[in-house]
């Protein structure tokens, strides 16, 4: 179909975390590497095989690309395909010593939406046992068709740290919502965030400290 298309390598998912100034912490990266595994994969905006994650050379951040990440309502949309989400479950090794949060999220796609229609992007995440982050919102509404552009940024003060010594997974869960709203339902509206080629990704950045000698 035309318009499904029009979104390969144009949507960009990306989670990225900033480097925190210098007066709030020691910005230094561990040495050697960390690396990062996907150990759960689960919802439909991400079916088996669809999501992939790298880790930068640099300790700065980690890469997920989707491939089939697409939420859609109207015309030929199926009754459930207003709604996609995903939830990665992630195993992060980092060097002994140190510690890390995520400190930014940047969100990136492609969206056609009808004059009437809206979309939402949504997304948090968490350590495994810990209290869940909010989960936050960003609209956008029609008509529209174009890239679209969304962040959440954390404070230094709030951010939630891995517990030191412990490998506890990293839950990472997003979603986007296309609404027909008062659109006609001969149209089609569309929001994804994929990329089949893998020329676009979500970048998750990390803040890092050491952890207290013990």
């Amino acid at each position: 179909m035309l318009l499904r298309r029009l979104t390969v390598g144009a949507a960009v998912v990306a989670l990225s975390t900033l480097a925190m100034p210098a007066q709030a912490h020691n910005a230094t990266y561990p040495p050697g590497r960390i690396t990062v595994d996907v150990v759960g994969v689960n919802g439909s905006g991400c079916p088996q095989g669809t999501a992939s994650v790298a880790a930068a050379s640099d300790n700065t951040s980690f890469t997920v690309t989707y491939s089939d990440y697409l939420a859609q309502t109207g015309a030929g949309a199926g009754g459930t395909d207003f709604r996609k989400n995903c939830q990665l479950a992630l195993q992060i090794h980092v060097p002994q010593g140190f510690t890390y949060a995520i400190a930014r999220a940047d969100y990136r796609g492609f969206a056609h939406l009808q004059r009437g229609a809206y979309g939402q992007e949504r997304a948090n995440y968490y350590f495994q046992g810990m209290a869940q982050t909010t989960r936050r919102t960003h609209q956008f509404n029609g008509p529209y068709s174009d890239n679209w552009q969304a962040s959440d940024q954390t404070e230094y003060a709030d951010l939630v740290w891995a517990p030191c010594g412990e490998e506890r997974n990293l839950n990472v869960n997003s979603e986007l919502r296309v609404y027909a709203g008062t659109s006609s339902p001969q149209t089609l509206s569309f929001m994804s965030m994929d990329s089949t080629d893998g020329s676009v990704s979500t970048v998750y950045h990390f803040a890092w400290k050491e952890c207290p000698a013990v």
